[in-house]
């Protein structure tokens, strides 16, 4: 007997779910470039007509997937800040941040939309960034230098890191952390003052 795909009709919200999800690891596995309606499809058995119905446009699709990767990580980097807080140390927001620059796959997102003119669709992650810093200025007390400069500073040396930060420590002979590493102490100094 042969087994037959039986394909389940999905609602809206679970079909738009799973697009985000297969464009998420498509993403990780290959690239932003192979973020495309078409491969975000065949992942997940659902034509080219449907994505569009869903998203609009690849564009459509790229810029729903950072929201989506921004509005996961927000939340869990802004308890973190109160917990570096409490402890005095910021490793797991450096590591949070860079994870989700690195190995996450944002850097590589943000890097591909602006190098082909899809700027505005950064638009979500910087909402979400400023957002959260809106929030934690309410929630937190400043310590060392203000939040905005800090959040700059940690997400540039993280972006930085994914794009360029492996051949770089390997060329200057330094251990493939540094960049983390430096992004913490430099963190620890602001506190400090």
């Amino acid at each position: 007997m042969s087994a037959t795909l039986v394909r389940r009709r999905l609602s809206p919200e679970e079909s738009r779910a799973a697009a985000l999800s297969a464009a998420r690891e498509l993403l990780v596995e290959a690239g932003p470039q192979a973020v495309t309606l078409k491969a975000v499809g065949a992942r997940i058995g659902r034509t080219h007509a449907n994505l569009l119905h869903h998203f609009g446009s690849a564009e459509g699709l790229q810029k729903a997937l950072i929201a989506h990767m921004a509005s996961s990580i927000v939340g869990t980097i802004k308890a973190a800040v109160i917990r570096s807080r409490e402890v005095e140390d910021p490793a797991e927001v450096v590591d949070l941040t860079f994870d989700a620059f690195g190995r996450n796959g944002a850097g590589a997102l943000a890097s591909w939309m602006i190098l082909t003119g899809n700027e505005n669709a950064l638009d979500p992650i910087l909402n979400a960034i400023h957002d959260l810093v809106d929030d934690l200025v309410r929630d937190v007390p400043a310590h060392g230098k203000p939040i905005h400069e800090e959040t700059l500073q940690l997400v540039l040396m993280a972006l930085g890191d994914a794009l360029l930060g492996a051949p770089m420590a390997k060329a200057l002979g330094l251990e493939r952390d540094t960049a983390r590493r430096l992004a913490r102490h430099m963190l620890l100094a602001d506190r400090s003052r």
